[in-house]
């Protein structure tokens, strides 16, 4: 059996934030934009990679949760505890650089762990962390 991932779901607080932030600064495609109402799900992806994608969705959409818990989902979201990502580039340094150079939000710079990994860190607009390894 062959298994892939083909989606994965973050939140985002701000649609067009969001936009700019996956296409313009990471250089994403978006595969769709769907509104409903005052929601809307943008999905993306990397270039050449149309089996591995990102659906950006409007965090507690359901009807079912309670005022209280979406202020919770909100909160947790903001800290960059709710979601997150772990992106893999071929130039680290470089991909840090730019991304910095362009105000992204930077949690950790480069750094060589201590299990292995070369990786940095970073906040989405709406505040999920995204860890980017080097290859």
């Amino acid at each position: 059996m062959n298994i892939t991932i083909h989606y994965t779901f973050l939140p985002h607080t701000d649609a067009e934030a969001a936009l700019r932030f996956y296409r313009d600064l990471l250089g994403f495609e978006v595969r769709q934009d769907v509104g409903y109402e005052d929601m809307r799900w943008i999905t993306v992806g990397p270039v050449g990679q149309p089996e591995t994608s990102i659906v950006l969705h409007p965090p507690a959409a359901d009807p079912g949760i309670t005022d209280q818990e979406r202020s919770v989902i909100l909160s947790l979201i903001a800290k960059g505890s709710y979601g997150g990502l772990t992106l893999a580039v071929d130039d680290l340094d470089a991909f840090y650089q730019e991304l910095e150079a362009a105000g992204a939000d930077v949690v950790q710079e480069p750094i060589d762990q201590d299990y292995g990994v070369r990786d940095c860190a970073f906040r989405d607009p709406s505040g999920n962390l995204l860890r980017i390894n080097q290859r």
